[in-house]
Parts: C-alpha cells; sequence; structure tokens
C-alpha cells in the first residue's frame, strides 16, 4: 500500500530531476516595502520565515529549478513613476544575483535555464506585471526586454490605455489597435505576452494577435472558482493550438469560492487601518492576524490547487499547465503550500491523484521550458522580416 510518506518522497525525487518553473514570485516587491532592497537587513541566504514567503534554503527545499521574479509595480503608480519604479525592480533583481551566484543564474533563454539546472542554481528570469510598466511606449517595452524581462503581463489590477484588466470595468473592450501592436513587438522580441490580470476579452483579443505562444504566470480556472482573475474555459480550450502554458496560482481568493467573500472582508479591513490589500509587511500581516482571530479563514490546501490542476489539463492539456504560485504578493497560502518549500506537496497530491511522472515533469519543468523556446524561435523569424516598431498609441488609437 502506497502511503502519504511515499508519494512526498517520490515527489522530491521527481523535483530533483525535474524541478519546479514558478511563473510568478513577488520578492522583489516586498524587499521594496520592507527595506527598500537592504539585503544585509533582510538576507534570503537565512531563513526568513515570518517575514517573507521566500529565500534561498526554502527554494532549495521546495525544489524550484527556475523563478521568474516579478518586476511588479502598483498600477495605481503611472507614467514615468511606473517606469522608474519598473527599474528599480530590476535592479534589485540584479542586485539579487549579484549577491548570491552561487544559488541564483541569471537566464535569459531557455538555453540558460537548462544551464542552470545543470549547474544546480536557481535559473532567475524577470516578469514585468502590467502594461503601465511601459507607459504606452514600445520603446521603452524594447528596454525592459534589453535589461532581461522576459515576460510582460498586459495589465495588472487597473486597465491600462489599450488594454482591459480582469478586476476593473471594461474600456477598451479588449485590446485596442495599439494594444494588438504591443503584442506584435513582444513577438519580434521574444517576449512572453502573459494573460494574467487581464479581462476575458483581452484574453481572447491577445490570443487572436499573437504569432507566438503565451503564458498566464500566475491563474486558475473560473470553472472551478468563479473570480475574474481566473481562465474561462474557452480561453484553455484555445492553448494547444496556441501552445501556451497556464501556470496555477496558489492565492485562495482565486481557487478556493469559499474564500472570496471572506478576503474581500479582510481586505476592507485592512483598508480600515490605511494599509493597501497588497502590503505584506509584517504590520500588515498583524492587522490581518488579528482580523483572522475573530473571522475564520476558509482553508485552501494542496488538494484545491490539485483540483484546478486537475481541471486544466482535462480542458487544455498536459502540455500547456504550469505553476505560478504568486508568493510573497498575497497575504494568504494554502495549508501545505505556505511558502516556497511546499511544492512537494502538491506533487505528491497529484501522484496520489494518479498524475505520472511523464506528466508531472511536464508541468513542473518541460512545459515553461518549452514556451519559451518557442518564443524565441518566433522572435528570430520575425526580426528577420521586420525591424522595431516605432508606432505610437497616439497614431494607432487616435488618443491624446
Amino acid at each position: 500500500m502506497t502511503t502519504p510518506t511515499d508519494h512526498l518522497t517520490r515527489a522530491r525525487e521527481l523535483l530533483a530531476a525535474h524541478p519546479v518553473v514558478d511563473g510568478h514570485n513577488d520578492l522583489p516587491w516586498a524587499l521594496r516595502q520592507q527595506v527598500r532592497y537592504d539585503l544585509d537587513r533582510l538576507d534570503v541566504a537565512a531563513d526568513q520565515r515570518g517575514r517573507l514567503h521566500t529565500d534561498i534554503p526554502r527554494l532549495r527545499a521546495g525544489g524550484v529549478g527556475a523563478q521568474f521574479w516579478s518586476v511588479y509595480v502598483r498600477s495605481d503608480l503611472s507614467g514615468d513613476e511606473a517606469v522608474s519604479a519598473t527599474l528599480e525592480q530590476v535592479d534589485a533583481v540584479g542586485q539579487l544575483l549579484a549577491r548570491y551566484p552561487a544559488d541564483l543564474a541569471r537566464a535569459l533563454t531557455a538555453d540558460d535555464m537548462e544551464a542552470a539546472r545543470a549547474e544546480g542554481r536557481i535559473a532567475s528570469l524577470m516578469g514585468a506585471e502590467g502594461g503601465h510598466s511601459i507607459n504606452n511606449s514600445l520603446a521603452t517595452l524594447r528596454a525592459l526586454h534589453a535589461l532581461g524581462v522576459r515576460y510582460m503581463t498586459l495589465t495588472h489590477n487597473d486597465n491600462t490605455a489599450w488594454a482591459d484588466s480582469a478586476t476593473d470595468a471594461p474600456g477598451a473592450g479588449g485590446l485596442t489597435a495599439f494594444g494588438r501592436e504591443v503584442v506584435r513587438e513582444m513577438n519580434r522580441l521574444g517576449m512572453l505576452v502573459d494573460l494574467s490580470h487581464v479581462a476575458a476579452s483581452t484574453m481572447r483579443d491577445a490570443l487572436a494577435a499573437t504569432a507566438a505562444p503565451v503564458i498566464f504566470s500566475h491563474s486558475s480556472a473560473r470553472a472551478v472558482c468563479d473570480h475574474p482573475r481566473n481562465i474561462p474555459d474557452d480561453v484553455l480550450a484555445l492553448l494547444p493550438a496556441n501552445g501556451g502554458v497556464a501556470m496555477a496560482t496558489f492565492v485562495p481568493k482565486f481557487i478556493l469560492p469559499a474564500a472570496v467573500e471572506w478576503t474581500r472582508a479582510a481586505d476592507e479591513n485592512i483598508r480600515a487601518h490605511g494599509l493597501h490589500p497588497l502590503d505584506t509587511t509584517p504590520v500588515a500581516m498583524k492587522v490581518h492576524e488579528e482580523f483572522e482571530a475573530t473571522h475564520p479563514r476558509p482553508l485552501a490546501t494542496a488538494a484545491t490547487v490539485a483540483d484546478h490542476l486537475d481541471h486544466m489539463r482535462a480542458v487544455a492539456g498536459v502540455d500547456h499547465i504550469g505553476i505560478g504560485g504568486d508568493y510573497d504578493g498575497t497575504a494568504f497560502t494554502p495549508a501545505g503550500l505556505d511558502d516556497v518549500s511546499g511544492y512537494p506537496n502538491l506533487v505528491a497530491e497529484l501522484l496520489r491523484r494518479g498524475w505520472s511522472e511523464v506528466d508531472l515533469a511536464k508541468l513542473t519543468w518541460q512545459n515553461a521550458v518549452r514556451v519559451l523556446r518557442a518564443a524565441e524561435d518566433v522572435a528570430r523569424g520575425l526580426t528577420a522580416g521586420r525591424g522595431p516598431s516605432n508606432a505610437t498609441i497616439e497614431q494607432l488609437d487616435g488618443v491624446g
């Protein structure tokens, strides 16, 4: 008889060979909030449990082989301020790489990811979370790519002038003409188009416009938890033809229906204390803990995430799914997936459900590497036929 311990042992063995590529981690923003990037004050080479979801010892314990570090800035920042803050986030990742070279390897390509794995280091890539980071400028998009950013989420929680967000009132009705040009320029660069956070209309428009596979860096299945941040089945069903990957997230309010209303009340409570719902500093977490003491939180678990992955595999196929935890970008995490050391618990749950090791290797490592390699292949073809786009939002959308 197979026991839970057997499943966990097998999970760890599998992750040693096929480690997790996680699509989204907000450690740079947490470092900005807590210590303004001063790594002497918050050294992630040491266990930072209680302050962060992420540090190097727990990444190692969790079997993480590659991480897309989010160079996120809040979408209430705009214009030049958003660009500057994004550059500071990019610089923060550079500081991490310079400080911890034995553990973190800069990765720009799929080959770099494989080389880092062979060296026993964690491949470190960057993803910009929200099109507000480019300030309506394709040249700024190219500059971010030149600095190493390998995906951009088209929106965050608010619309941009050229794309609708999942959590804002409809504006453009999906992508505008300039938005489609952003997608085309990302294809030419080899930058992955990330459709987490965007409205379903934007998802469909982007899939129609792109010549390369897309990703959802941290989104789950809307059919399992009806939240606008999740992916509708008709969109999941488009991924095989596109070649893209949907990376299931662990954020309880996106995966557990009972957590949606509870989180709304917790967000209202944190705002009443003059803090932002996305704040995960110790001060904010103390407010959350006091609220939770009198308002018990519905608990998501590794099984909750597995339910989403089961559904996403059934609709999109095992070649088109991955993992994007959103650690250090959320105040709450599922039981058993409390921090980045928890990935073996998810893999063990999937083994218990009968997932094969071949399929799990695709989920953890192979799909994400393949999609980046495919984007690189598309870019080589496109750059042979056309140069950079200098189109402006004023020209294409008639604004300004």
